[in-house]
């Protein structure tokens, strides 16, 4: 069942709380309406009037009004089989090509097809961090350097980077369902003796460095992470980072400088953008 109610952001905010205590399951907002979902054999006698006493309380404290609730039954559908048909082959640059295992590409001269199927995770290709860091990676890896990739959700990274030349690719990620989904897709790929998924923190993996680090995510997290980043890379590795918004580089250009590293490349797609650094040299070093 849907259940759609009408009134201020900042209020709808509130009733997320409460109706989860009644038993829905999933909510969104758009445009002022809050939607929830819940089951049909939740749905009994009298829970729509205790919907909508919890909504008048939260919504018109004092009123006498009845608040804005509609309620419509939703068909049962397999949605995951209806957004799968959602997702279709896509270029990354000249090279790359991302496709889901239920679409056929027929590959050009010279074009490394990837293929990615999504499930619960991040990174198909749709994303304009995904697509700036694997052109990132095109540009600055030298093989057979490994590839260390931080929250590697898919493990569309760490996949390339082996297609790429990377000798071998090891991916990261605290979620479960990503650490699955990565694994099958190295195996769609045929990489998977070359690239290795480790599910839980970072600090959690075996020492070992890096010619390269990747991590598509966003700038707060990056910042906390950056001594381990930094940890993992080989002397002249290349530190890639994504997951960052056009007003996020000039504070993480300075971060980076303050931890010891440049900003030596940028890409920019909309209003996303990902970045290439290296460890500042040491004044005796330079020239």
């Amino acid at each position: 069942m849907e259940v759609s109610i009408t009134g201020e952001a900042g209020l709808l905010d509130h009733l997320v709380g409460l109706l989860s205590q009644l038993g829905f399951e999933g909510f969104w907002e758009d445009d002022g309406i809050l939607r929830g979902y819940i089951s049909g054999e939740r749905w009994v006698s009298g829970l729509q009037d205790e919907i909508e006493r919890v909504v008048k309380l939260v919504m018109h404290p004092g009123s006498s009004s009845r608040p804005a609730v509609t309620v419509r039954s939703i068909e049962d559908r397999n949605w995951n089989a209806e957004w799968e048909q959602t997702i279709r082959p896509i270029r990354v640059s000249d090279r790359i090509v991302i496709r889901p295992s239920w679409h056929e590409y027929a590959a050009g001269p010279g074009e490394i097809v990837l293929t990615i199927d999504p499930k619960m995770s991040f990174g198909t290709g749709y994303h304009e961090t995904t697509r700036l860091t694997l052109r990132l990676m095109e540009r600055h890896l030298k093989p057979p350097l490994t590839v260390l990739d931080v929250g590697t959700g898919t493990g569309v990274l760490a996949i390339a980077a082996v297609r790429l030349g990377a000798s071998r690719a090891v991916g990261t990620d605290v979620d479960e369902w990503s650490s699955t989904n990565a694994l099958e897709n190295a195996g769609l790929n045929k990489v998977d003796d070359r690239v290795v998924i480790h599910e839980g923190e970072l600090g959690g993996l075996a020492a070992e460095q890096f010619g390269m680090v990747v991590a598509n995510i966003q700038r707060n997290v990056l910042e906390g992470l950056m001594p381990e980043l930094a940890g993992r890379l080989i002397p002249n590795g290349v530190l890639l980072l994504s997951g960052l918004l056009e007003g996020d580089e000039e504070p993480m250009t300075r971060f980076l400088h303050a931890v010891g590293f440049a900003a030596v490349d940028r890409l920019q797609e909309n209003e996303w953008i990902a970045l290439a650094a290296r460890r500042l040299l040491p004044p005796s070093e330079h020239g």
